[in-house]
């Protein structure tokens, strides 16, 4: 066993680490974006849900992505792994299972984006079931396991279109079906805001993810020799930060003032733009990029409104339009030297060859995503004779009709049934 063996396993669970972490960020970013009646149940479903995923994923999942002797969909070994090396690996297999096991609950937890604030709790627990089965892995198979795909020589370093837009599309679905909340938009088809509780939970929301992702591209290296992880680090944190500069002022002149929101999906724009590309681009090129980004941020929140789709926390547009664009800016800036997977951009000479590859890869995923996530929230639909809580019971929210208790039970419960009288503490009181 290798000094670099060792060094790299280290590198790859220290990234796993900084992946998982980002659950943190999930949660306060969606429990602060949206109204506080809801944010223990946000809270909790992620945990739950990201067990869900993990269980899936160790059972099937990587067999799925990883194994060999596949057909088109999936491979079909390493199931139930046991913590076996894998022969030629540089490093520890059973850091590298963990590793990709906190990329597939990632994409789960931004599917759930689509569903907040009116969805059943049976439906999030089967939906993270079956996605976790035949919709992430299928996906992840083509691009990193050796799929049909990754065969044409499709460049997605972390996961722009593995993990951010396939989850972007199955939230797509689940909008769709679940059709707006209560009270989004009025009979004219203007739209209300349904302003968040909490915009410090959202920005430290952010800021959890954007150092998560330090794990999710750097990590992603698999690796320490030659330091290369430094640079992908360096590509992802400029263009977080040219997304959230970007974002802050196109709000700034097109609505007059500078929107917090708005900058704060800028920055997770940049870092999802970046996500595929962040090993194979210029650091200039990087910072492009991100600010991009954090425009189509800005405009495609809107267009979605305009559609009158319902999306509480913006998956759509942070996720899955800034997923396209980060998976098909490669086609672009790709450099000869940087393009170890497909062909340089066509702005170093490439044409359009890498180019059409990113294109039809992001098309094909993205339907492939939606369909199946679609036919499955219809087939829970109807075996759950609904996938949408009572009218009632979203008004009262999710914390309690689906939990029997409060996220900030001192905001909605009565005092007495929070801190009973007794007479000791009404003796002290009175001194």
């Amino acid at each position: 066993m290798t000094e670099l063996y060792l060094l790299n396993s280290v590198w790859i669970i220290v990234g796993a680490i900084l992946v998982v972490l980002m659950q943190a960020g999930f949660i306060l970013l969606e429990a602060g974006s949206t109204r506080m009646k809801n944010a223990g149940h946000i809270a909790g479903k992620t945990i739950f849900t990201l067990g869900i995923a993990s269980i899936v994923f160790w059972a099937i999942g990587f067999g799925f992505i990883f194994g060999e002797n596949g057909n088109f969909l999936v491979g079909l070994s390493h199931f139930f792994y046991s913590g076996y090396e894998i022969a030629g690996q540089e490093y520890s297999s059973a850091a590298f299972f963990v590793f990709q096991m906190a990329f597939a609950g990632i994409s789960l937890t931004i599917a759930f984006g689509g569903f907040a604030e009116r969805a059943k709790l049976s439906v999030y627990i089967l939906f993270a079931l079956l996605f976790s089965c035949i919709v992430y892995p299928v996906v992840a198979y083509w691009i990193w396991g050796g799929g049909w795909l990754a065969e044409h020589g499709k460049q997605d370093f972390a996961g722009s279109t593995v993990v951010h837009l396939t989850g972007a599309a199955a939230a797509l679905a689940a909008t769709i079906l679940l059709k707006p909340r209560l009270g989004k938009y009025n009979k004219d088809g203007s739209a209300n805001n349904l302003y968040g509780h909490n915009q410090v939970f959202t920005a430290l929301g952010v800021l959890l993810l954007w150092v998560g992702w330090f794990g999710f591209n750097a990590g992603s290296t698999l690796g320490v020799e030659k330091g290369f992880f430094g640079f992908v680090a360096l590509n992802t944190h400029l263009a977080a930060a040219a997304g959230a500069i970007s974002a802050l002022f196109i709000s700034w002149v097109v609505m007059g003032k500078p929107d917090v929101p708005t900058m704060l999906n800028g920055a997770l724009a940049g870092l999802v733009g970046i996500t595929a590309s962040c090993a194979f681009v210029e650091t200039w090129a990087a910072v492009i990029i991100g600010l991009i980004a954090g425009i189509l941020v800005f405009y495609s929140v809107r267009l979605f409104d305009k559609w009158k789709i319902d999306d509480p926390i913006y998956a759509l547009s942070v996720h899955g339009l800034a997923g396209v664009w980060g998976t098909v800016s490669t086609g672009l800036f790709a450099t000869p030297e940087l393009a170890t997977v497909g062909h340089p951009g066509l702005f170093y000479g490439g044409g359009l060859t890498q180019l059409g590859v990113q294109a039809i890869g992001v098309t094909v995923s993205a339907l492939y995503a939606f369909i199946v996530s679609f036919a499955i929230l219809g087939l829970l639909k109807i075996v759950l004779k609904g996938l949408r809580v009572t009218a009632e019971e979203e008004q009262m929210g999710l914390d309690l009709s689906e939990h029997g208790s409060y996220g900030y039970p001192e905001v909605f419960m009565p005092e007495s049934n929070r801190m009973p009288q007794t007479k000791s503490s009404t003796e002290s009181i009175s001194v």
